[in-house]
């Protein structure tokens, strides 16, 4: 199929790796994610460098996830219309969630652990594989292609003994991560105050309470690497090895404008608008703009769609 991206650089290619700085959008310092029992995830590189990991890839599949999903309607955003995706409703027939923002995709426990099993049965005679003998992943990328092309690009790990004894899961095609280099310690904190009492049972909320915080300043910086061998890999055509890399370029270019806002005190903005993001490998490869990406998804989507389940929306029930 042709659109107007060219892709021809990344044929024959087995990554695609892409870098963008980052900065806070005010001020000097930004909170990075915590870990329990860690905290802050803090290393020293061989020569000593001070360096922060500020998104961890676990948390930024869930934010390119994100934005696909318009909250507004209820629905993916318009330009990605007709993707298939499953949406769990209560009872009463009511969403309650779906495959795009829970966090294990289709191995949500909402979609394959509730009373209705006829989706978990589908998944099981689809994929076609006992409890032993080899798996072929070749099939569960055929499945995820008919009710869940962002589980194709964000990785799944279904495991559940009823389907190939646990045993079938699909790496991530697209990682990201963020981390900070050079970084140094802003602490700061306050205090939590009772103008009624300020002496009062701190164990119940009253009283005044001063508290410690660290954020952190640094060199910001966004990674992103495409796996474009195991996307061929996944042996499922040209037309949706052409939708599934346009759609990780449009996840990437959208969240880097509308998603960067990671925590209260974590807003980020591209460093360099001009620079915008820097392809490392292939050379001479262009990065799409958004605006580019959004007008040809709608056919790239078109030209995937044989493989799509039927209404592409699949309805899952769940009670427990």
């Amino acid at each position: 199929m042709k659109t107007n991206l060219n892709l021809e650089a990344l044929e024959n290619e087995p990554r695609l790796l892409l870098e963008a700085k980052l900065k806070p959008i005010a001020g000097t310092r930004f909170q990075p994610t915590g870990f329990p029992d860690l905290g802050p995830a803090i290393y020293n590189l061989p020569d000593g460098t001070s360096m922060l990991l500020v998104e961890s890839a676990q948390s930024m599949a869930n934010r390119l996830e994100a934005v696909c999903w318009d909250a507004a309607r209820g629905d993916l955003v318009a330009v990605l219309e007709g993707l298939p995706y499953v949406t769990v409703v209560d009872g009463n027939g009511q969403a309650l969630t779906n495959s795009i923002l829970e966090a294990h995709r289709l191995n949500s426990p909402y979609i394959l652990e509730g009373k209705d099993k006829s989706f978990l049965e589908t998944l099981r005679k689809e994929l076609g594989v006992a409890a032993t003998g080899p798996v072929d992943l070749r099939l569960l990328a055929k499945a995820l292609l008919k009710y869940d092309v962002n589980s194709l690009l964000h990785g799944v790990f279904l495991a559940k003994d009823t389907i190939a004894g646990g045993r079938m899961r699909l790496p991530r095609a697209l990682t990201g991560f963020i981390e900070a280099r050079a970084v140094t310690v802003a602490p700061s904190g306050g205090v939590k105050n009772d103008i009624v009492n300020p002496s009062g049972d701190t164990k119940r909320g009253f009283g005044n309470v001063p508290f410690h915080r660290e954020e952190y300043c640094g060199e910001i910086t966004a990674y992103f690497n495409l796996d474009l061998a195991l996307i061929r890999g996944f042996g499922l055509g040209e037309d949706v090895e052409q939708l599934l890399i346009a759609l990780a370029l449009f996840k990437i270019r959208r969240f880097l404008l509308t998603g960067l806002r990671l925590r209260s005190a974590c807003d980020l903005e591209l460093d360099d608008v001009g620079a915008s993001v820097q392809v490392k490998r292939p050379t001479g490869f262009t990065l799409p703009a958004l605006e580019s990406l959004e007008k040809a998804l709608p056919d790239c989507i078109k030209a995937a769609s044989g493989g799509f389940a039927q209404p592409a929306r699949t309805i899952v029930k769940f009670q427990e």
